[in-house]
């Protein structure tokens, strides 16, 4: 249940963030959501939290359904770099995070 509750709060955060940044279905949107999945890989490695904070709420924030739906609204070679430069950002920030927490705690 709290899994649930956290993976909500974070799709609203999510949502909110893209809606009030950018008009909907516009370049400026798909790019905060680039950020918003940016943003949710690298606290992921950063902080490592549990299955409330990672699994739902960060789970809930970062999204691969939206990237999907711009994906197959675009011509094929447009589609797939999106899912290349979606899936590639976010292990890199995922990594960076991750490397960034193992240097803290040695």
């Amino acid at each position: 249940m709290l899994i649930g509750l956290g993976a909500g709060l974070g799709a609203v955060l999510r949502h909110l963030v893209v809606l009030y940044g950018a008009a909907p279905g516009s370049t400026a949107a798909l790019a905060l959501t680039f950020a918003v999945n940016i943003a949710g890989c690298f606290a992921m490695g950063a902080w490592k939290p549990g299955p409330v904070w990672g699994t739902g709420f960060l789970g809930g924030f970062t999204t691969f359904s939206a990237i999907s739906v711009a994906a197959m609204q675009s011509d094929a070679i447009v589609a797939l770099v999106i899912v290349a430069l979606s899936f590639a950002t976010s292990i890199v920030s995922y990594l960076l995070g991750h490397t960034l927490r193992e240097r803290r705690h040695g």
